[in-house]
């Protein structure tokens, strides 16, 4: 059911299936009203997910911990150390949670949403075991080998004479990953095995593994923990310049959907990837609910996984969110308990995010820089804060997404870069080439 179908609810005249403090459950709807939910994270993954909550009739309080300047004008803003899981529970008690969405992974690995679903709130987001499918990227690798899904050989290196000699089994490109959480910059990939070697020795453990050609493919699936629901697959760019030079950052654009992918693909990935990894952390007995991100290199041989994520990535969120027609409180409800298993519609379309980044980025970015236009429509918000002179300024590295809709993805690419023109932040800098290979026609798998 859409948004627009839904309208606005009575919550006294709805019959009641469920009641979990003001929660209802529409029995006509078969659908939440009258939820209350709390956003845990700053970045403007958080922001998309608070503006979807923001346009959702079954929300009727919105809190966002810590938030940004963004977030500030569609949600409640308190502040919280999201790593620590008692304050956060705390936090979601005080304002009557029915429902914690924990945005970033570094939570989710502390094991955050634990204590939430202890505390009896339900919690969107994997438990701390769980949540090891990003952690550890040796891992991951374990778990797709027991569930046989489709990866890159590699190996998990400890010293430099295996790091040394697993770069000499794969050959050049090398591809060399932070066995940990990094923030979307852990991983080179690079010719020059001396800068791998470099790299390596920076990071500790680590795990080495074979190039994979192709393009690459996001595709988030939602999940109970038994069943998945796929969205809408999305491209993002990591790398920070144009033509995919320079180091890797956390994401500097995406778009959404991928028409060049064949028929059938997203249901050939759930059934050959999401699917047998699902069961495979429950036969384990670390059930995984919430949202799997699997990155996917389409290559010569076949898709191919290159990483998992163990929550909604940033900037590929953007694009979805901003396609999704059902409700998000219905969709992470189910996810998290509350909620009956939804049909998912989408919005026709396309969708392109341009993200700004400060100077200095992905190094050491430069804050303060005063923001004009950031307060615009499809302006999302990342690494922002209000002065208190009112004047919102840089507080991060990727500062803002710069998000458009349109009838076509060429369309969608020409108004959000059309939107980015009337942003300034100074020094600040973004891709030129977001989307624009797959406008033209030169993607092919």
């Amino acid at each position: 059911m859409s948004q627009d179908q839904l309208g606005p609810v009575d919550l006294d005249a709805v019959p009641v299936l469920e009641h979990r403090g003001c929660l209802k459950i529409n029995e006509a709807a078969d659908s939440l009203v009258g939820v209350r939910v709390l956003v845990l994270g700053s970045g403007a993954r958080e922001h998309a997910i608070c503006l979807a909550f923001a346009a959702d009739p079954a929300v009727t309080a919105l809190v966002c911990a810590p938030g940004n300047a963004g977030t500030a004008a569609v949600a409640e803003q308190r502040g919280v150390d999201p790593l620590d899981g008692d304050a956060v529970v705390a936090l979601a008690q005080d304002v009557a949670a029915d429902l914690v969405v924990v945005g970033p992974e570094a939570p989710l690995v502390a094991g955050v949403a634990d204590a939430v679903r202890a505390a009896g709130i339900a919690c969107f987001g994997p438990s701390g075991a769980a949540a090891q499918l990003e952690g550890s990227k040796a891992f991951a690798k374990d778990v797709m080998a027991a569930a046989g899904v489709p990866t890159a050989a590699a190996r998990v290196c400890t010293t430099p004479a295996e790091v040394a000699a697993a770069l000499d089994e794969f050959g050049a490109p090398y591809v060399v990953k932070d066995d940990g959480l990094a923030a979307g910059k852990g991983v080179v990939v690079t010719s020059d095995r001396d800068a791998a070697l470099a790299h390596a020795a920076g990071c500790g453990r680590v795990v080495v593994e074979e190039y994979l050609d192709g393009p690459e493919v996001s595709l988030f699936c939602v999940t109970d923990g038994a069943a998945v629901l796929p969205l809408v697959p999305a491209q993002d760019f990591k790398r920070v310049g144009d033509g995919d030079s320079g180091p890797n950052t956390g994401g500097m654009g995406a778009y959404a959907p991928l028409d060049w992918l064949p028929a059938g693909f997203v249901d050939d990935i759930v059934a050959t990837v999401a699917q047998p990894t699902i069961d495979e952390m429950r036969r384990r007995g670390t059930p995984f609910t919430g949202l799997l991100y699997i990155g996917l290199a389409v290559t010569s041989r076949g898709p191919r996984v290159v990483e998992f994520n163990a929550r909604f990535g940033d900037p590929e969120t953007q694009v979805v969110l901003a396609l999704l027609e059902t409700p998000l409180s219905q969709l992470l409800g189910w996810s998290a308990g509350i909620a009956p298993q939804p049909t998912l519609a989408w919005r026709a379309g396309a969708a392109v995010t341009v993200v700004r980044a400060a100077a200095g980025y992905p190094g050491t970015p430069r804050s303060g820089d005063v923001i004009t236009g950031a307060e615009q429509d499809g302006v999302i918000h990342a690494g922002t804060r209000r002065r208190d002179d009112g004047a919102i300024v840089s507080a991060g590295g990727r500062v803002l997404s710069i998000t458009a809709t349109g009838p076509t993805l060429a369309a969608a690419r020409d108004n959000a870069y059309a939107l980015a023109a009337t942003v300034d932040l100074p020094g600040g800098h973004q891709r030129a080439d977001i989307a624009r290979r797959a406008v033209e026609g030169a993607i092919t798998v």
